[in-house]
C-alpha cells in the first residue's frame, strides 16, 4: 500500500511492492489484451542487462523484481544521459504539471461552460491553487455525467495528463488536494458526492472505464498503469481512512490493463508488428511456396491496410465488447 511519506523517491512505485501486494495484480498490469501475451520492452535501453531485455522481449515479473527491482524507474529518476537518449530515439519529452493543468482546465472550461472549476492558475509562477468548495454543475449536467465523460491521453508516457501523483519533469510529489489529472478530477467529484464505500467503488470503476491512453514503450506503459492503480488506492484511503479490499484493487487493475494499452499511434497496431520485406510460406495449387510480404498500409500510408496486429480495446458501455481502436477513428 502507498506510504504516507512524500519524499521524492517514493514517486517510484516499486514492482516489488506490487508483487508483495498481489502477484496477480502485477501480472494483470503486465498483460496485453491484444496479443494475449505481456507488454514488451519496445526499447533498446535495457539490452545491456542480458537475456530477456531485448527490444521484442516481453516484460516478465522476474525481470523487474528482486535483484532487478530498480530496473524500471520514472523518467525523472533516470540519469540525464538516459533521458537525452530517449528524447533522441523516441522523442520522449514529458510535460510539466502546470502545462498539463492548463490544458486540462481548457477541457473542463468547455465542458462546464466556465473557468476555474477545479483550480485557479497563476500563469506567472506556473502554479495553481485548488478550489475548496464542492464542485457545482451546469444546468442539464450532473456529477455522474462528468464521471462518465470519456477522456484519453495519446502517447501517454507516464500519463501525467491522467493522474498527477508527481510532476513528471521535477519529481515533486503532489498532494491529493492539489492534483490536476483528468482522472484525479473524476475521483475528486466522486468523493464529494458519495459517502459509502460500495457506491464510491462503483463510480470509481465507472471513472476508470472512461479514461484511456496508449503508449509505445513498455516501461512507460507499465509506469502509467501503476500510477493509475496507486491513484485509486490513495483516493480510497483519503476518503475512507483504510485500504480498499484486494478484490477491488484487482478489478481496477483489470480495467487499467484494457484502457491503457501498447500501440503505434500512427498505425493503430502493436508496435513493430507490421511485416515488411519478410518471406512467408503459403499454400498454392503447387504446394507450399514462399513469397515476399510487404505491409500495404506501410507502403501506401493507409492506416486501415496494415498487416500488423490491430490493437483491441474494450467498449465498457456496450456489453464490454472488444473492438479495434482503429475502428473508432473516422
Amino acid at each position: 500500500m502507498p506510504d504516507n511519506d512524500k519524499s521524492p523517491l517514493l514517486i517510484d512505485i516499486r514492482e516489488d511492492d506490487l508483487l508483495a501486494l498481489s502477484a496477480p495484480v502485477l501480472d494483470t498490469l503486465l498483460h496485453d489484451h491484444t496479443t494475449g501475451q505481456n507488454i514488451f520492452w519496445a526499447t533498446h535501453d535495457y539490452e545491456a542487462l542480458g537475456r530477456g531485455y531485448d527490444y521484442h522481449a516481453p516484460i516478465l515479473p522476474e525481470l523487474i523484481t528482486g535483484e532487478r527491482g530498480m530496473v524500471i524507474r520514472p523518467r525523472v529518476l533516470k540519469t540525464r544521459a538516459e533521458q537525452t537518449d530517449r528524447a533522441k530515439d523516441m522523442a520522449e519529452v514529458f510535460t510539466p504539471s502546470w502545462v498539463c493543468n492548463a490544458q486540462n482546465n481548457l477541457v473542463d472550461e468547455a465542458w462546464f461552460g466556465r473557468k476555474d472549476v477545479f483550480n485557479i492558475e497563476d500563469a506567472a509562477s506556473h502554479t495553481w491553487q485548488a478550489t475548496t468548495d464542492k464542485i457545482t454543475f451546469p444546468e442539464g449536467k450532473t456529477w455522474k455525467d462528468y464521471v462518465r465523460a470519456t477522456r484519453m491521453e495519446m502517447t501517454c508516457g507516464e500519463a501525467p495528463y491522467l493522474v498527477s501523483r508527481y510532476d513528471a519533469t521535477t519529481g515533486e510529489p503532489i498532494p491529493i488536494s492539489e492534483r490536476i489529472g483528468l482522472l484525479d478530477r473524476k475521483l475528486r467529484v466522486i468523493s464529494e458526492n458519495v459517502d459509502t464505500s460500495g457506491e464510491w467503488l462503483e463510480w470509481a470503476q465507472t471513472a476508470y472505464m472512461n479514461i484511456y491512453g496508449f503508449e509505445w514503450q513498455g516501461d512507460n506503459l507499465l509506469l502509467a498503469r501503476e500510477a493509475l492503480l496507486w491513484t485509486f488506492i490513495e483516493y480510497y484511503q483519503e476518503k475512507f481512512h483504510k485500504a480498499p479490499l484486494l478484490k477491488s484493487i484487482n478489478y481496477i487493475a483489470y480495467i487499467i490493463s484494457w484502457n491503457l494499452w501498447q500501440m503505434d499511434g500512427l498505425k493503430g497496431v502493436v508496435p513493430d508488428s507490421c511485416r515488411n520485406g519478410v518471406m512467408e510460406k503459403e499454400m498454392t495449387l503447387f504446394g507450399e511456396q514462399e513469397k515476399l510480404v510487404n505491409c500495404p498500409g506501410c507502403q501506401q500510408n493507409d492506416t486501415r491496410r496494415h498487416n500488423g496486429q490491430y490493437c483491441l480495446i474494450r467498449d465498457w458501455k456496450n456489453d464490454k465488447k472488444k473492438i479495434r481502436f482503429i475502428d473508432l477513428l473516422k
